[in-house]
């Protein structure tokens, strides 16, 4: 768990960890240079798993991944970002996962999306086999980074490049490595994830061209052509939709595809959740 000013939140996403069903995990914070004290807000929370690293300077996610692989002593390693909410059988559920299916090297879960005041807001895009995951590589990864749990050698194998790609380090990663491993996503919601709650037009831009300019690299080295071609016909459609989303000011969660919560199990199983912050 890579931290940069988390505020708040930290203290939360911590605890979701704290009461997972497995007992037997190490939970690696990096703290990149932050300037709010955020870490203080755990300083209370002694527990000998957790692992608290100073990183001293801003450094990047990237960077901090890459650390937090390192310095991981298990056969596994899963992700999560500083303001997100892990339910409490997400370590279990994947660890069975993977240790029942020896051939996958890294599966997620479904995620709901939730806003600064813990609103649940629908679900991340996502699919749940390595056939599906990797269709349509010119059009990204539907596999929720946050809710990443793999195997250390599959993590150590390919790494995450730095410095990190913007807002897409995971978009890189598995562009990079897809033919030579199998990915999996659960099918059911063990994280929820937080967003914000306006459209950021540069950021998406930015992010956009970025991801471009990472498979423009990568389909021209394999003389994937039509590839390549999908790629820009899908950046212009990308930049088309942030642009009406901003002229038109409608509801962004449902122009990027993102679809209500199907249960009301789900719902309310994380409703509690959100609900226990002591």
């Amino acid at each position: 768990m890579p931290v940069f000013n988390a505020g708040s939140y930290l203290r939360h996403s911590v605890l979701s960890i704290m009461k997972q069903t497995f007992f037997d995990w190490e939970l690696i914070i990096i703290d990149d240079g932050s300037e709010d004290n955020a870490i203080e807000s755990i300083s209370d929370l002694k527990d000998p798993r957790i692992k608290i690293i100073n990183g001293g300077v801003n450094k990047g996610l990237a960077f901090r991944l890459n650390e937090c692989i390192r310095t991981s002593r298990g056969r596994y390693i899963a992700r999560m970002d500083q303001d997100d909410i892990s339910h409490p059988r997400r370590i279990e559920s994947q660890l069975k996962f993977l240790e029942s299916c020896k051939d996958i090297d890294l599966v997620a879960t479904k995620a709901l999306m939730i806003d600064h005041h813990d609103k649940i807001i629908g679900i991340m895009p996502s699919r749940l086999n390595h056939e599906d995951i990797c269709h349509s590589p010119w059009n990204g990864f539907y596999l929720p980074h946050p809710t990443w749990m793999g195997r250390i050698s599959w993590f150590r194998k390919f790494g995450y490049l730095e410095p990190g790609p913007y807002f897409c380090e995971d978009q890189e990663l598995l562009l990079r490595s897809y033919h030579l491993s199998r990915f999996a996503c659960l099918d059911e919601c063990l994280l929820a994830y937080r967003v914000r709650s306006k459209v950021n037009l540069f950021k998406n831009l930015k992010i956009h061209l970025s991801l471009f300019n990472l498979q423009k690299v990568y389909f021209a080295r394999q003389r994937q052509w039509k590839f390549l071609f999908l790629a820009f016909f899908n950046l212009q459609m990308s930049f088309i939709k942030d642009l009406l989303l901003l002229v038109l000011g409608v509801a962004y969660i449902n122009m990027l595809g993102i679809k209500k919560v199907p249960s009301k199990n789900i719902e309310n199983d994380f409703k509690k959740i959100l609900h226990q912050k002591s």
